[in-house]
């Protein structure tokens, strides 16, 4: 390019004089060292131009001035630039900046520096095919990818693992168990006692043979006596307050008043009228109203008993009934299975009939009752599962009965052989009273309603009663 150039090469004159190649080649030919100008006189309106003399472009002093000819007025001039005088003040040293048409030029300021580069566009470029890869910007070191851990508590895992399968399998199986259950209607219509404190359950169990083949009559000796029957009538009651659980049998030959039938044994409440009736029954002669209505039947009661792997009975004296299924048994606590439990508790053959018997009855179910609440139920599920399914088969209850009634009934049963419970008889004045349904149990009245008042009023700790009824 021409800002590469010498300035101070000869040949180059004609760039910085104004003059051009041409004209000094002519003025060279002439030899006419005081030419001035050249007309072209091809152009007469073209624009003269003045030529200094040679001398005058670095020859004459620095203080003169070229003169033009008094026909130059309408000519361009071309007029050196006069030399900088020493008097002036000297600029303060710049670094010499490169050359281009019309000489030299100073380089910008330094302060212009910085703001020229603030004024340039904050953009990427795009890097030349030459230039060396970039580098990504400095990370964190990362972590180190951790490692599998190792499964060294798989089997506390397993564990917690079958504690939570076998927790749903104690709450599911008796939810599926009571939803098997038949459910009857116990609850009397018409005017009832008042609320009684605490729970009062009335337990039956059924000497029904309706549901029983030939085959079960004959292993349980049952008999073919038809009808609906209460073999077992049993009041249960559970404090609100700190007093112990009552058992109170009341025999199935009770001599009472039957609501709308007159006076009859209270087991023929049952056959006249059903669970509500019978219901009726105890309410009116007792005082106590009835809460939960439970019945068990023969065939469930000893498959509840075999569930249970059998329970442990204790007669006080030996035992040839061929009426209860040829019963026969010596003194003494034994282990019996379900069918010789079954005719443990039906038994009348001894002095006094039905105390013996009602007895004999309640023993049977605290027994059952413990061998149910036993860790074995828990721990093992076939038993679990079996007695919750006999239960099932073998239980009727009235409709209001639910889940949590079921649940603090069989607790209740479970906790009624120990100190914690009494088992009472109702006070009896006779055992064998002529009357017109036959022989009957006559009631002592006065004994049985302090009795009934005492649980009336949730005092079950001042109960004082026997097993025997006298």
């Amino acid at each position: 390019m021409a800002d590469k150039q010498d300035p101070d090469d000869p040949k180059y004159d004609w760039l910085y004089s104004g003059r051009s190649p041409e004209s000094d080649e002519g003025h060279q030919q002439s030899g006419d060292p005081e030419a001035t100008q050249r007309l072209s006189p091809a152009d007469p309106e073209a624009t003269q131009q003045w030529t200094p003399p040679p001398d005058g472009f670095g020859g004459a002093p620095a203080s003169e001035e070229a003169t033009p000819p008094a026909n130059a007025d309408e000519h361009t001039q071309v007029l050196k630039v006069p030399p900088r005088q020493e008097s002036e003040s000297p600029r303060p040293a710049q670094p010499a900046g490169p050359t281009s048409f019309g000489g030299t030029y100073d380089a910008p300021p330094a302060g212009r520096d910085s703001q020229s580069q603030r004024s340039e566009p904050r953009f990427a470029t795009a890097a030349s095919p030459t230039s060396p890869p970039r580098q990504p910007p400095a990370t964190r070191p990362s972590r180190p990818p951790r490692r599998p851990r190792r499964h060294r508590n798989w089997w506390l895992r397993g564990i917690l693992g079958l504690i939570l399968v076998w927790v749903l399998f104690l709450v599911a199986v008796p939810i599926w168990a009571f939803s098997q259950i038949t459910n009857v209607d116990a609850e009397p219509s018409g005017s009832r006692p008042d609320d009684t404190p605490g729970t009062t359950y009335l337990l039956v169990g059924s000497d029904s043979r309706e549901d029983l083949t030939e085959q079960e009559r004959g292993d349980l000796g049952t008999g073919n006596a038809v009808g609906q029957r209460t073999d077992t009538i049993i009041v249960l009651q559970v404090p609100s307050g700190p007093g112990p659980n009552v058992l109170l049998s009341l025999p199935r030959d009770s001599y009472v008043d039957i609501p709308g039938k007159g006076q009859n044994k209270i087991n023929a409440a049952y056959a006249f009228g059903g669970p509500e009736l019978l219901v009726a029954t105890v309410e009116q002669n007792t005082g106590l109203r009835i809460d939960d209505y439970i019945e068990v039947g023969f065939t469930g009661f000893v498959d509840v008993v075999d569930a249970v792997g059998g329970i442990r009975v204790c007669p006080t004296s030996p035992i040839d009934d061929p009426k209860a299924g040829n019963l026969k048994m010596d003194k003494g606590c034994q282990d019996v299975d379900g069918n010789t439990a079954l005719q443990y508790s039906r038994s009348r053959a001894f002095g006094n009939g039905d105390i013996t018997r009602a007895q004999h009855q309640r023993e049977v179910i605290a027994s059952v009752g413990q061998r149910v609440a036993s860790w074995q139920t828990v721990v093992l599920p076939w038993r679990y599962f079996t007695i919750n399914k006999a239960g099932a088969e073998s239980l009727q209850m009235g409709e209001e009965v639910g889940p949590f009634d079921l649940a603090r009934f069989a607790w209740a049963m479970a906790h009624s052989s120990g100190d914690d419970a009494k088992r009472c008889v109702i006070p009896i004045r006779s055992l064998g009273a002529s009357t017109p349904a036959g022989s009957a149990v006559l009631w002592d009245e006065e004994a049985a309603q302090d009795l009934f008042g005492q649980i009336a009023d949730d005092d079950t700790a001042s109960i004082e009663c026997t097993e025997s009824g006298q």
